[in-house]
């Protein structure tokens, strides 16, 4: 036994030693208690998390010859038997070997035999969802009724690969992985037992490294003790695990949450001069990253890391906004699937990206929107028009259906390609100079009802006019508009948009102006929250108000509608759909 690897000479012996898997283990117990020991069970669950361990169990139990009823005593010769793997009465079959249908039908052919000395003749039979279809369809009738001395116990990694009409026939027991803390306590009292000398954030770099399989953490402990003896320091395991541990982990986080880019790309290119495998880096960035997000959350508790680390996140935490983690989180955890360890391209491109994404914050904060609620109209009595006399209506309305009388020049719809290429090669310096104005404008300085963030001052005329003035001044200086945009602005998707044409000033009400568009791609892409917050953000800057703004695409005329229209006919009235 003592040559034996730790995960073979430590395999728990009785139900309530496996680890992590109460609900599993305690239904068993119960029924063996009550001698309702089914005919055939299904375990599913990850590697190494105790399936074919609590079968060999399940199979002692059944045929022990001091008990039968509960946990097995492991000291009659049968229990002996199948412990030491040598019971002719528990067979275990590997289906990813044994996949064909011949195999079944020899499996089936010996199924009728009487067990030799147990009870029960006991088939356990691993990784079942090799198994071809027909060698399934073969086993069904066998696993529907078997004989009463036969135990069909089925265990899987991958239950969704198991024909439907085999799980309709087993008990099915879900295994769970192990826990942080149950892999630790395990490992505890194996090191106790084999004279080992770790320390607790040894034992819990191997649990976490071992990703809740007992197995993988028991075979990692054996191979550590073997190459470094039986006191084992906590950069041994690191060494052998392929974790830095580096300090600059750290460091690198705190350039993320200070938009320091700089220095941020220093450190990675530290980290890749000193010869660490930056994909390794990587995952330990992102977890530092992930408990940064979970304490900014307020969900400190649940943070596997050191406490002076959980102290030091809490303290950057409280000078680091949200959005600026999750979006460093998310483009750091993208990068695990193709990354070069050699390479820090990646990195750096991520470290940008982090650095733009918070100079985009900065420049264009989300800005309230006022409440989505009409003023109240005034009442208005209507006079008796004379006949033959055409009615005129509201300034307002008249407003509103401009929406639908806009007209465009005829021109071929740009790509979204081609708009992103234009805002790659935008430059700030392409800004028109602004035209003198022959009077002064004063801008009044109460504000309207429901502004509650203080806009910043512009350098831009925006007279106190009549809603209707107003909408023709933003109309002509709608371009003047875009083109003074912040440098940092113009280098948006939303302003290619919005200069490629298609657009116009359709109406304005109060606080809510419509721009309609030639094309439908360009109203989609200005609707996006990010495109729509920035256009938003230039027209409240011209106003010196909030505004909303929605969007509209240009109704185009049925052709034949066109056509009379082309040979003098009249519209005389629109019925709405």
């Amino acid at each position: 036994m003592s040559s034996q690897v730790f995960y073979r000479k430590w395999r728990p012996q009785t139900l309530n030693d496996v680890v992590g898997q109460e609900p599993v283990t305690r239904t068993l117990l119960n029924a063996l208690a009550s001698g309702r020991v089914s005919h055939a069970y299904l375990f599913c669950g990850p590697r190494g998390t105790g399936k074919t361990s609590t079968g060999r169990i399940l199979a002692k139990a059944v045929n022990c010859l001091e008990n039968g009823h509960g946990e097995p005593c492991n000291e009659c010769h049968i229990c002996q038997a199948v412990t030491e793997g040598h019971s002719l009465d528990v067979i275990e079959v590997d289906a990813a070997s044994n996949t064909g249908v011949d195999d079944i039908r020899s499996l089936r052919e010996k199924v009728n035999f009487s067990p030799g000395e147990a009870r029960y003749k006991v088939y356990i039979i691993d990784e079942v969802h090799m198994l071809s279809n027909n060698a399934s369809n073969a086993l069904l009738k066998t696993l529907e009724e078997p004989p009463p001395h036969v135990i069909f116990i089925l265990a899987t990694t991958e239950s969704h690969k198991v024909l439907p009409t085999l799980l309709s026939r087993c008990q099915r027991f879900d295994f769970r992985r192990i826990s942080l803390a149950d892999v630790v306590t395990k490992l505890e009292r194996i090191c106790e037992k084999e004279g080992i000398k770790i320390e607790a954030e040894g034992l819990k770099l191997i649990a976490r490294s071992a990703r809740g399989s007992l197995r993988d953490a028991e075979n990692l402990l054996q191979q550590i003790n073997t190459y470094y003896g039986s006191e084992v320091a906590q950069h041994q395991i690191q060494a052998t695990l392929g974790i830095t541990g580096d300090a600059r982990v750290k460091e690198l986080v705190g350039h993320i949450a200070g938009n320091n880019l700089s220095a941020g790309i220093g450190t990675v290119n530290s980290v890749n001069n000193d010869g660490l495998d930056l994909k390794q880096f990587n995952r330990e960035l992102v977890s530092y990253l992930r408990g940064l997000l979970l304490v900014k959350t307020g969900a400190a508790e649940t943070v596997e890391l050191p406490d002076a680390d959980i102290t030091d996140l809490k303290a950057l935490a409280d000078r680091v906004p949200l959005t600026r983690i999750l979006s460093a989180v998310k483009l750091f955890g993208q990068m695990e699937s193709g990354f070069d360890q050699y390479s820090t391209l990646p990195l750096e491109l991520a470290l940008v990206d982090c650095a733009l994404a918070a100079t985009s914050e900065a420049i264009n904060p989300v800005m309230p929107r006022p409440p989505a609620t009409e003023a109240p109209r005034p009442s208005v009595t209507k006079k008796a028009v004379p006949a033959g006399t055409p009615e005129t209506k509201p300034p307002i309305a008249e407003a509103n259906t401009m929406a639908t009388k806009t007209t465009f020049p005829e021109a071929k719809p740009p790509t979204i390609e081609n708009i992103e290429a234009e805002v790659k090669t935008t430059t700030p310096e392409a800004v028109l100079p602004v035209k003198e104005t022959e009077t002064e404008n004063v801008i009044p300085e109460t504000e309207p009802a429901g502004a509650e963030p203080e806009l910043p001052t512009v350098e831009m005329e925006s007279p106190t006019a009549e809603p209707g003035d107003e909408l023709e001044r933003l109309r002509t200086d709608w371009k003047r508009i875009i083109e003074e945009a912040p440098p940092e602005v113009k280098k948006t998707t939303a302003i290619a948009f919005l200069r490629s044409g298609g657009v116009k000033v359709a109406a304005l009400n109060d606080n809510s102006i419509v721009l309609a568009f030639r094309y439908a791609v360009h109203k989609d892409q200005i609707e996006k929250p990010e495109n729509l917050r920035i256009v938003e953000s230039l027209i409240s800057r011209y106003l010196n108000r909030p505004c909303r703004v929605s969007c509209t695409c240009e109704s185009k005329k049925d052709h034949l509608v066109q056509a009379v229209q082309n040979m003098g006919a009249q519209i005389t009235s629109v019925e709405e759909k």
